[in-house]
């Protein structure tokens, strides 16, 4: 689980150290890295794993191979980049991904279950306002865990 936000100096370099609470999630992971992809829904990168980038392909898989959601969905994979880890444990941001994100001198490494998300610090901070705002205007509560079939019948 990747959890928590930690926000990280860019250097001259583009070069960006992942924090070490991440590295240490993904340190079983065939790949010594991350892999990164442009959010289609916001102004950030999603990243994780290889082996998570080879789950959504598997999910992938499921679809028609020549559906409109197919082809919006596989574009993921051309847009996506494996960034390995250095020997200190940062990655280099290219130049293209940094500006999709409006990324220059730091990074906020947000912790979102399964994936993280990076952001630059203050659009980040500006979409957890609006989402708390969101989030209390509509109601928004964590959903119970279904009962099992036995509890229920009793």
């Amino acid at each position: 689980m990747f959890l928590s936000t930690y926000v990280n100096k860019v250097d001259r370099k583009g070069r960006v150290s992942v924090p070490a609470t991440f590295r240490t999630t993904l340190a079983a992971q065939r790949f010594p890295g991350i892999v990164v992809f442009p959010s289609f829904k916001y102004p950030a990168l999603e990243a994780n794993s290889l082996e998570w980038m080879e789950e959504l392909a598997n999910r992938l898989d499921t679809l028609d191979k020549f559906s409109d959601e197919h082809e919006n969905l596989e574009m993921l994979f051309a847009l996506s980049r494996e960034l390995p880890f250095d020997t200190e444990g940062r990655i280099a941001l290219p130049s293209d991904l940094a500006e999709h994100a409006a990324i220059a001198d730091s990074v906020a490494f947000v912790g979102v279950g399964r994936s993280f998300q990076l952001w630059e610090p203050t659009r980040f901070n500006e979409h957890m306002a609006n989402l708390r705002e969101r989030a209390r205007q509509q109601g928004t509560r964590i959903p119970a865990l279904a009962r099992s079939a036995e509890a229920r019948r009793e």
